[in-house]
């Protein structure tokens, strides 16, 4: 019987039993001792495995040094409503504003449904307005244009234009009109190529709103707020966050147009509405969220936070994206059989790396497949609607000394599949 713990503790020692056991389980196979020592090397070793194999692009890996049993726990059984709850969610939302410089008259909530929903939502209640240009150069972006045209109807009362171009390249961005609406992806999660620094297409003088698609740049690339009206991301792209919930940023003009146009014959569902008697509900950008978010992520998300500001803050974090793609770009120039999607080093991402290689799609899903058998990296497959390829996430979460130790299993894997 157990007579000396507190009972505080113990139970909140049961409340993480199953996390805890997993972080330990997932440690001691990684770090511990001789079972460390056989992942290290193969018989035909390249070199040293990197110490982390998670290359994924979403959700993506860890920061260094997270634990799980460090996060607070005292809001674990209690109501998002509750003081705490509450209190807790604003701090996600203050601490994101500081630590991306959002201005101060700039709205930002957390909602439901990862960037997809946070996305969504500004599409379903925004856009009808004017004419709207649309600028797509991979998946997602392609996604909202279909949504546009065949869910939401749009050419049936105003001109939707279509802006694109192939996977790792994008669009003529002159083409925009800066009296029309204007949906963009920041960064192509799918393709490896992103907008140009500053986002000069933009037009100071614009009179239409600029909805971007941030997930996979906030926190990773400098976002140019004054062009940005309405800007969604994930904290489970850069962050590591956990999965589910997204990210709504608002500017005076997008609130505007929320409190000035009403979409005729648009029924929106609970989980999409922003308004309440024709005012913006203010509520859902101070922690009151429309629906129960999971307050073990909110948790693991102030964590990220807290780490942010530890290291530098989002300046130190761009660093560490451009360090490991350093490291990419040196290795693809010096092999000849390997290559970026994104040729153009202006619009090349440092968070999805995406290359193409000297391999057909069957030879690199067996190239995937050997390092992910030898645990040297974990789900870099290109996207499924991109041409054949690999993504290497190289986010600030992804540490530099791994993506070098990465690079000459990237060549054994590839002399194994030609063989």
């Amino acid at each position: 019987p157990i007579v000396s713990v507190d009972a505080t503790i113990y139970f909140t020692m049961m409340r993480f039993a199953p996390a805890l056991a997993f972080a330990r389980a997932s440690t001691t196979a990684r770090h511990g001792g001789a079972q460390m020592a056989l992942r290290m090397m193969s018989a035909a070793a390249p070199g040293p495995k990197p110490a982390s194999p998670e290359f994924s692009s979403g959700p993506c890996k860890k920061r260094p040094g997270y634990d799980v049993a460090a996060l607070d726990s005292r809001t674990q059984g209690r109501s998002h409503r509750s003081k705490i709850g509450k209190e807790r969610l604003a701090l996600a939302i203050d601490e994101s504003k500081r630590l991306l410089g959002v201005p101060d008259d700039y709205l930002l909530g957390i909602v439901p449904a990862s960037d997809t929903g946070a996305y969504e939502m500004a599409m379903w209640n925004m856009l009808g307005a004017r004419n709207i240009d649309i600028c797509h150069w991979e998946s997602f972006g392609k996604g909202w244009f279909g949504d546009a045209i065949s869910h939401l109807k749009l050419r049936d009362s105003v001109e939707v234009n279509e802006i694109t171009a192939d996977y790792g390249e994008i669009p003529d961005l002159s083409k925009i009109n800066p009296d029309n609406d204007v949906c963009f992806t920041f960064n192509g999660t799918t393709s490896g190529a992103r907008v140009p620094e500053g986002c000069d297409f933009i037009s100071d003088d614009r009179t239409g709103l600029t909805l971007c698609d941030a997930t996979s740049a906030c926190f990773a690339m400098d976002m140019p707020w004054d062009k940005l009206d309405v800007t969604t991301y994930s904290w489970q792209k850069v962050l590591g966050g956990e999965g589910a919930h997204g990210v709504l940023v608002l500017s005076p003009r997008a609130v505007e147009r929320l409190e000035s146009y009403v979409p005729e014959n648009r029924p929106l569902p609970k989980i999409f509405r922003m308004t309440k008697k024709g005012k913006v509900d203010t509520a859902i950008f101070k922690g009151s969220t429309i629906n129960t978010p999971s307050m073990l992520a909110v948790e693991d998300y102030i964590d990220a936070l807290q780490w942010t500001d530890s290291v530098g803050g989002v300046p130190a974090l761009i660093k560490m994206s451009q360090d490991n793609l350093g490291v990419i770009e040196k290795f693809v120039n010096e092999n000849a059989w390997i290559d970026f999607l994104a040729k153009d080093p202006s619009i090349r991402s440092s968070t999805s790396v995406c290359l193409t290689m000297d391999l057909d799609a069957a030879q690199i899903k067996k190239f995937v497949a050997l390092l992910e058998k030898e645990d040297v990296a974990y789900d870099i497959g290109g996207y499924r609607d991109a041409p054949p390829s690999i993504r290497i996430w190289c986010g600030s979460t992804v540490e530099k000394k791994d993506v070098e130790a990465l690079m000459p299993w990237l060549k054994w894997a590839y002399e194994e599949v030609k063989a």
